[in-house]
């Protein structure tokens, strides 16, 4: 099972996620963080995350409550036991000071959300083949 940690505080687009996924029949188990800290807890495994699976991608809302996603950012990639697991933006920002700070950041891939719900699949399904059929991951 193909482990994806999600970093993302809106619940709809939490839903429209997992539901995505779930439509692609991907074998993927899809974990929440609702916030930046409890994102880094997650990947860290501090209490009460210390039996979690590590995930194989990451995706990550800039705007986020606690710890915004490029703060998150900066420290998987700085972080040895976190650094090779590839990093998603995957938000609602288009501003081309967010893409460039994500790269900066060394995210691995930067991707707006669309609007449109069929276009939202498009996104999930285009990841899906790309990142767990195709690339071959630590």
């Amino acid at each position: 099972m193909f482990q994806i940690l999600l970093a993302e505080d809106n619940p709809g687009d939490v839903r429209l996620t997992k539901e995505a996924f779930k439509r692609m029949q991907a074998p993927v188990h899809v974990n929440v963080a609702s916030n930046g800290e409890e994102a880094l807890a997650y990947l860290r495994r501090a209490v009460p995350y210390s039996d979690v699976a590590r995930p194989d991608l990451i995706l990550l809302d800039l705007n986020m409550p606690r710890k915004d996603g490029r703060a998150v950012l900066a420290e998987i990639k700085k972080d040895p036991d976190l650094d090779s697991i590839p990093v998603i933006v995957l938000t609602s920002s288009q501003a081309e000071e967010d893409v460039v700070s994500s790269y900066k950041l060394h995210a691995n891939c930067f991707i707006s959300k669309p609007i449109e719900m069929q276009d939202y699949d498009e996104v999930i399904r285009s990841i899906e083949q790309f990142w767990i059929q195709t690339a071959t991951l630590p």
